[in-house]
């Protein structure tokens, strides 16, 4: 029922689809103290933006943009695929994909919770096959749409556990690339802690190990909504150098962050980026300061 409905939705423009998802995010903002006091809670904690006014616009934007991200799905996973990768309209280091290509080691590709990230397994899909390392949703009712939006051509999907990790580096020994959330909270035993925006989050390191046994370049890939439903912009482009003494961990935190300096607005803040999974032990910190700036 849920895909069927979704299917309709996918019918609608997506300068609709982003408008009705500006409601949505204020709806949910106002509805749900708990996800209001996460992003706004995490926003600002995130130091970004110390100045009043301009953290006030920067909340009402970030609230509106989380609300686009949700209400373009149907877009994004229904349309044929070749209408979902037309809304990518500029791409940017796309050459550094290819170059990956050509080595034959495959490439790890980083994907945050950043602006339309569902978008870009699709495009890479239309040229080169991809493998996604995929969480199962809490809700076990909403996995059937999500596999169906996510299952293209050329797109296999690899799960968060002992099976899905073999399948990314199968996928990496036949030379093809491999996708992952890097701010996604792994489970107990598979991250580290690191600082995020000054504050320890456990951070995944599945992509270091990947690409240290493979030899397979790592690049960072985000797609940022444009404005009135325009489009996307699509950005690929290779992981910083390290730091002396840089923990993984802390290395693509770093990466991530640079990413986001640029459109803050775009990232998910409300999601629970700095809880501890169950078995892991919370470094003690004083405890991060929320309110108003």
């Amino acid at each position: 029922m849920l895909t069927g409905l979704l299917r309709i939705f996918a019918k609608l423009p997506l300068a609709w689809l982003h408008s009705t998802g500006r409601i949505l995010g204020w709806l949910a903002y106002l509805f749900s103290p708990s996800y209001a006091k996460r992003l706004r809670d995490n926003l600002l904690n995130s130091g970004i933006c110390p100045d009043r006014p301009e953290f006030d616009k920067l909340l009402k934007s970030s609230i509106e943009e989380a609300g686009k991200a949700t209400a373009e799905l149907p877009a994004i996973w229904f349309r044929p695929q070749h209408e979902s990768t037309l809304c990518v309209r500029k791409v940017f280091g796309w050459e550094f994909m290819e170059a990956a290509v050509q080595e034959g080691n495959g490439a790890v590709v980083l994907t945050p919770h950043f602006g339309c990230f569902e978008v870009l397994p699709q495009y890479y899909a239309e040229k080169y096959p991809v493998t996604i390392l995929y969480r199962p949703p809490h809700v076990a009712g909403l996995e059937p749409a999500m596999r169906a939006g996510r299952m293209r051509p050329n797109i296999h999907l690899a799960t968060t556990d002992v099976s899905g990790v073999r399948q990314l580096f199968k996928a990496l020994r036949r030379g093809e690339a491999v996708g992952l959330l890097p701010d996604q909270v792994p489970g107990s035993g598979d991250g580290e802690w690191a600082d995020f925006f000054g504050r320890p989050a456990y951070t995944m390191t599945l992509w270091s190990r990947l690409a240290e046994r493979s030899k397979a370049p790592v690049l960072l890939a985000y797609a940022v909504r444009l404005p009135s439903g325009a489009g996307f912009e699509a950005h690929f482009e290779p992981m910083p150098p390290r730091e002396p003494g840089e923990s993984a961990a802390r290395h693509v935190n770093r990466a991530l962050e640079k990413i986001i300096r640029r459109f803050p607005e775009q990232y998910l803040w409300a999601y629970n980026r700095y809880k501890a999974p169950a078995g892991v032990q919370a470094p003690s910190v004083p405890s991060a300061t929320s309110g108003a700036p």
